[in-house]
């Protein structure tokens, strides 16, 4: 499924695995903040979360280690979305 196709599903979640530091130096509007650090931690609140779960970083590679932890988990509709960057300019395109 490719990006735009993602976010326009109605229980899309957008979590965004870099650090609070890199987050709170821009971020995709609604995302939620779980550090690649804290998702072991968190593995119950990233269960619990809508699907398709869409996963950003800086430039792909942290969010595509998270998706693939997550997987291994049997989490099922994961997806990397790659940069926040793109995925909110997919989020803009669609406005």
């Amino acid at each position: 499924m490719d990006l735009a196709t993602l976010l326009e599903q109605p229980e899309m979640t957008i979590v965004d695995v870099r650090t609070p530091g890199e987050f709170h130096a821009g971020h995709v509007p609604g995302s939620v903040n779980i550090p690649m650090q804290e998702v072991v931690q968190r593995l119950d609140e990233l269960k619990a979360m809508g699907r398709p779960l869409v996963l950003c970083c800086l430039s792909g590679n942290r969010s595509g280690q998270v998706q693939a932890f997550l997987q291994g988990q049997g989490m099922e509709g994961t997806y990397n979305g790659g940069p926040w960057t793109e995925v909110a300019n997919a989020l803009a395109d669609r406005a």
